[in-house]
């Protein structure tokens, strides 16, 4: 057997040569270490980094909406269900109430059944920057349909729900750009026949009331939630809507990877967002009006049937939503 001694002195080119091949292995082996570790602190900063970002939960959004229509089930103006409605609202906002941050705008509505009385509740979240962005939806179901089973599962209590689940979101991650501001709005719908002045109480009062006392010139944008937790979700693009908040919506959609979720059909919806677009604040509907299967005894599908029902939405569809809003209020924070 030869010795180590004997085997390095025997062969010294192949003992220098392994030397410099072990000196070249372990420079490369410590490059190796240097980049796992440096890959391994960009994971972990960018892990840290995404768990401060806003997260948005369609599962409780849905619950919430199945307790606000066992709380509330009929919302029409002037009746018991509509009061409840509005207690289901505030104690969810009890936080924000004890801040100062909650107002209550009650007006006196002349409709074709009479004066009627409405509110607005309107949920602030102070930021950084000045300036507003304003999410709203309607919580009150249709008027002229209170003597059937309608419930607006997806016309009004999903939408309340999700910005009541946003709410959530702003409360633990509060505005670090604009301050967003949340409108349940009363009154979208008639009181007996749809006109543009039997409709859009709500939104019609209170962008007359922002426009008396210098709010309006503060709002960046205002965005409506509406009939988007459709089962088979598809946001329309609005002609109503300010066009570069729909490019914007766009945008967004592929940021969170919701881009087959919008714009198979272009719509001009009436919605919530006239009020402040006809004064000249940049506006948005996120709004599927294409809900349920079209037949001639409902050629609307379930829009304004008994069939709106909670079976009809899901929570996935209010995840994409809910998803959408807060990428667009990143994404208006950025222009």
């Amino acid at each position: 057997m030869i010795s180590p001694v004997y085997r390095k002195n025997r062969h010294p080119e192949r003992s220098s040569s392994l030397i410099l091949r072990a000196s070249e292995s372990q420079v490369t082996k410590w490059n190796d270490l240097r980049l796992l570790l440096s890959l391994l602190v960009l994971f972990l900063s960018a892990t840290n980094l995404h768990a401060q970002q806003p997260r948005f939960n369609g599962q409780a959004a849905y619950t919430l909406t199945q307790q606000l229509l066992q709380a509330a089930p009929k919302r029409f103006n002037g009746s018991p269900g509509h009061l409840k409605a509005e207690e289901f609202i505030k104690q969810h906002f009890a936080a924000e109430a004890a801040k100062g941050h909650v107002e209550t705008d009650t007006f006196t509505a002349s409709t074709p059944a009479g004066f009627q009385t409405m509110r607005n509740y309107i949920v602030k979240y102070p930021g950084k920057k000045d300036g507003i962005i304003v999410l709203a939806s309607h919580y009150e179901t249709n008027y002229p349909l209170r003597d059937i089973d309608f419930f607006g599962a997806n016309d009004g209590a999903a939408t309340t729900a999700l910005l009541i689940e946003i709410g959530n979101v702003l409360r633990t991650h509060p505005p670090e750009g604009y301050s967003v501001w949340l409108v349940f709005d009363d009154g979208e719908e008639a009181v007996k026949e749809w006109t543009s002045t039997d409709s859009l109480y709500g939104t019609r009062h209170l962008a007359a009331k922002w426009a008396n006392d210098g709010t309006l010139g503060k709002i960046k944008a205002f965005m409506v939630a509406d009939m988007c937790a459709d089962k088979d979700l598809n946001i329309d693009r609005d002609a109503n809507s300010t066009p570069w908040l729909l490019d914007m919506l766009k945008v967004a959609a592929k940021n969170t990877g919701h881009s087959a979720y919008i714009f198979k059909n272009e719509t001009q919806v009436s919605d919530d967002h006239l009020p402040f677009a006809q004064r000249g604040v940049p506006v948005l509907d996120i709004i599927d009006i294409d809900y349920g299967p079209h037949t001639l005894t409902a050629p609307d599908g379930y829009h304004h049937t008994a069939q709106d029902t909670l079976d009809k939405i899901s929570a996935h569809s209010l995840q994409i939503s809910g998803d959408l809003f807060l990428e667009m209020i990143r994404l208006i924070n950025q222009r």
